[in-house]
Protein backbone atom coordinates (compact mmCIF):
# COMPACT_ATOMS: atom_id res chain seq x y z
CA UNK A 1 0.00 0.00 0.00
CA UNK A 2 1.11 3.49 -0.68
CA UNK A 3 -0.06 6.49 0.92
CA UNK A 4 0.94 10.12 0.09
CA UNK A 5 3.13 11.76 3.05
CA UNK A 6 -0.07 14.48 3.36
CA UNK A 7 -2.09 11.76 4.12
CA UNK A 8 -0.28 10.17 7.25
CA UNK A 9 1.69 13.52 8.42
CA UNK A 10 2.00 17.03 8.58
CA UNK A 11 4.95 19.34 6.79
CA UNK A 12 5.11 22.68 8.92
CA UNK A 13 7.80 25.15 7.52
CA UNK A 14 10.41 25.79 10.06
CA UNK A 15 10.18 29.14 11.73
CA UNK A 16 11.18 32.42 9.39
CA UNK A 17 13.62 34.53 11.54
CA UNK A 18 13.88 38.31 10.14
CA UNK A 19 17.29 38.77 11.70
CA UNK A 20 20.01 36.89 12.72
CA UNK A 21 19.46 34.70 15.58
CA UNK A 22 20.80 36.90 18.90
CA UNK A 23 22.32 33.74 20.67
CA UNK A 24 21.41 34.09 24.84
CA UNK A 25 22.85 32.39 27.35
CA UNK A 26 19.54 32.64 29.63
CA UNK A 27 17.43 31.68 26.11
CA UNK A 28 14.15 29.63 27.03
CA UNK A 29 13.85 28.56 23.13
CA UNK A 30 16.22 26.08 21.35
CA UNK A 31 17.13 26.32 17.52
CA UNK A 32 17.32 23.07 15.00
CA UNK A 33 19.41 24.79 12.26
CA UNK A 34 20.58 22.78 9.14
CA UNK A 35 24.26 22.09 11.46
CA UNK A 36 21.96 19.78 13.72
CA UNK A 37 21.11 17.42 11.38
CA UNK A 38 23.52 14.99 11.92
CA UNK A 39 25.50 11.98 9.11
CA UNK A 40 22.96 9.42 10.73
CA UNK A 41 20.64 10.84 10.38
CA UNK A 42 19.06 12.27 13.59
CA UNK A 43 19.46 15.79 15.00
CA UNK A 44 22.20 16.33 17.52
CA UNK A 45 20.44 18.13 20.27
CA UNK A 46 23.31 18.69 22.61
CA UNK A 47 24.72 21.70 21.19
CA UNK A 48 21.42 23.80 19.80
CA UNK A 49 21.52 27.63 20.11
CA UNK A 50 19.31 28.86 22.53
CA UNK A 51 17.52 32.46 22.09
CA UNK A 52 14.85 34.41 23.92
CA UNK A 53 11.67 34.21 21.60
CA UNK A 54 8.29 35.73 22.22
CA UNK A 55 5.28 35.03 20.62
CA UNK A 56 5.75 31.08 20.29
CA UNK A 57 2.85 29.29 19.06
CA UNK A 58 2.59 25.50 20.18
CA UNK A 59 2.01 24.39 16.00
CA UNK A 60 6.08 25.82 16.10
CA UNK A 61 7.29 23.64 18.49
CA UNK A 62 9.42 20.65 17.77
CA UNK A 63 9.34 17.27 19.73
CA UNK A 64 10.73 13.61 20.09
CA UNK A 65 9.82 12.05 16.84
CA UNK A 66 9.22 14.93 14.57
CA UNK A 67 11.26 14.58 11.16
CA UNK A 68 13.57 17.83 9.91
CA UNK A 69 13.96 17.92 6.54
CA UNK A 70 16.81 19.23 4.81
CA UNK A 71 14.73 20.93 1.79
CA UNK A 72 17.85 22.98 0.31
CA UNK A 73 20.74 22.19 -1.25
CA UNK A 74 22.54 18.78 -2.80
CA UNK A 75 21.27 16.54 -0.03
CA UNK A 76 17.48 16.34 0.47
CA UNK A 77 17.22 14.26 3.25
CA UNK A 78 15.54 14.02 7.05
CA UNK A 79 16.76 13.51 10.64
CA UNK A 80 14.62 12.08 13.55
CA UNK A 81 14.50 13.83 17.01
CA UNK A 82 15.14 10.91 19.13
CA UNK A 83 14.98 12.77 22.09
CA UNK A 84 12.89 15.30 23.80
CA UNK A 85 14.68 18.80 22.47
CA UNK A 86 12.43 20.69 25.02
CA UNK A 87 11.77 23.96 23.91
CA UNK A 88 12.53 24.09 20.33
CA UNK A 89 11.66 25.50 16.97
CA UNK A 90 12.95 24.47 13.49
CA UNK A 91 14.32 27.07 11.96
CA UNK A 92 13.77 28.10 8.14
CA UNK A 93 14.91 26.57 5.58
CA UNK A 94 13.91 23.32 7.04
CA UNK A 95 10.66 21.39 6.99
CA UNK A 96 8.86 19.85 10.26
CA UNK A 97 7.31 16.77 9.33
CA UNK A 98 4.96 15.31 12.75
CA UNK A 99 3.24 11.94 11.78
CA UNK A 100 -0.22 12.15 12.14
CA UNK A 101 -1.02 8.20 11.52
CA UNK A 102 1.17 6.47 14.21
CA UNK A 103 -1.16 3.19 13.64
CA UNK A 104 0.16 3.48 9.95
CA UNK A 105 3.40 4.43 9.91
CA UNK A 106 6.82 4.68 12.32
CA UNK A 107 8.60 8.00 12.12
CA UNK A 108 11.85 5.91 12.24
CA UNK A 109 10.85 4.31 8.88
CA UNK A 110 9.79 7.09 7.04
CA UNK A 111 13.21 8.86 8.38
CA UNK A 112 14.92 5.73 6.48
CA UNK A 113 12.19 5.88 3.55
CA UNK A 114 13.11 9.78 2.48
CA UNK A 115 16.58 8.66 1.90
CA UNK A 116 16.05 5.62 -0.37
CA UNK A 117 16.85 5.78 -3.72
CA UNK A 118 12.54 5.75 -4.87
CA UNK A 119 12.04 8.85 -3.07
CA UNK A 120 15.17 10.72 -3.76
CA UNK A 121 14.36 10.38 -7.50
CA UNK A 122 11.02 11.79 -6.93
CA UNK A 123 12.07 14.95 -4.95
CA UNK A 124 15.57 15.41 -6.74
CA UNK A 125 13.12 15.14 -10.19
CA UNK A 126 10.44 18.07 -8.75
CA UNK A 127 13.51 20.30 -7.15
CA UNK A 128 13.78 23.90 -8.60
CA UNK A 129 16.43 26.22 -8.91
CA UNK A 130 19.72 25.95 -10.93
CA UNK A 131 22.68 26.94 -8.08
CA UNK A 132 21.08 25.67 -4.78
CA UNK A 133 17.91 22.97 -5.15
CA UNK A 134 14.75 23.46 -3.36
CA UNK A 135 11.91 21.12 -2.40
CA UNK A 136 8.75 22.92 -1.87
CA UNK A 137 6.86 21.42 1.63
CA UNK A 138 3.90 20.30 -1.73
CA UNK A 139 6.39 18.52 -3.39
CA UNK A 140 7.41 16.86 0.02
CA UNK A 141 3.64 16.16 1.17
CA UNK A 142 2.79 14.79 -2.34
CA UNK A 143 5.65 11.71 -2.44
CA UNK A 144 4.14 8.38 -1.74
CA UNK A 145 5.61 6.37 0.95
CA UNK A 146 5.23 2.85 0.37
CA UNK A 147 3.51 1.52 3.67
CA UNK A 148 4.43 -2.07 4.91
CA UNK A 149 2.56 -3.58 7.89
CA UNK A 150 4.12 -1.58 11.50
CA UNK A 151 5.74 -5.44 12.44
CA UNK A 152 7.57 -5.05 8.83
CA UNK A 153 8.05 -1.12 9.51
CA UNK A 154 10.18 -2.11 12.85
CA UNK A 155 12.55 -4.80 11.39
CA UNK A 156 13.36 -2.85 8.42
CA UNK A 157 14.34 -0.28 11.41
CA UNK A 158 16.04 -2.76 13.25
CA UNK A 159 17.84 -4.18 10.26
CA UNK A 160 19.21 -1.03 8.86
CA UNK A 161 20.08 0.14 12.70
CA UNK A 162 22.48 -2.53 12.80
CA UNK A 163 23.85 -2.43 9.10
CA UNK A 164 24.97 1.12 10.37
CA UNK A 165 26.29 -0.09 13.62
CA UNK A 166 27.81 -2.83 11.78
CA UNK A 167 29.88 -0.31 9.14
CA UNK A 168 30.64 1.80 12.20
CA UNK A 169 32.05 -1.35 14.23
CA UNK A 170 34.21 -2.25 10.79
CA UNK A 171 35.57 0.67 9.82
CA UNK A 172 37.18 1.24 13.44
CA UNK A 173 38.58 -2.15 13.02
CA UNK A 174 39.92 -1.18 9.65
CA UNK A 175 41.37 1.70 11.47
CA UNK A 176 42.67 0.06 14.06
CA UNK A 177 44.21 -2.82 11.49
CA UNK A 178 45.72 -0.08 9.72
CA UNK A 179 47.47 1.62 12.98
CA UNK A 180 48.98 -2.18 13.84
CA UNK A 181 50.26 -2.82 10.20
CA UNK A 182 52.08 0.60 10.46
CA UNK A 183 53.57 -0.38 13.69
CA UNK A 184 54.85 -3.70 13.16
CA UNK A 185 56.47 -1.79 9.90
CA UNK A 186 58.46 0.28 11.57
CA UNK A 187 59.14 -1.97 14.09
CA UNK A 188 60.56 -3.81 11.09
CA UNK A 189 62.17 -0.67 9.49
CA UNK A 190 64.02 -0.47 12.52
CA UNK A 191 65.34 -3.85 12.83
CA UNK A 192 63.17 -4.72 15.73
Amino acid sequence: MRKVIKNIATVQLGYSFRSRLEVSKDGEVAVIQMKDLLDDNTVGCNELVKIDMDALKDHHLARKGDLVFRSRGLVSNAAILLEDPGIAVVAAPLLRIRITKPDRILPEYLNWYLGQREAQVFLTSRAIGTAQKMISKEVLENLEVLLPSLEKQKKIVELVSLSAREQTLLSGLAEKRKQYISMVVMRFAKGE
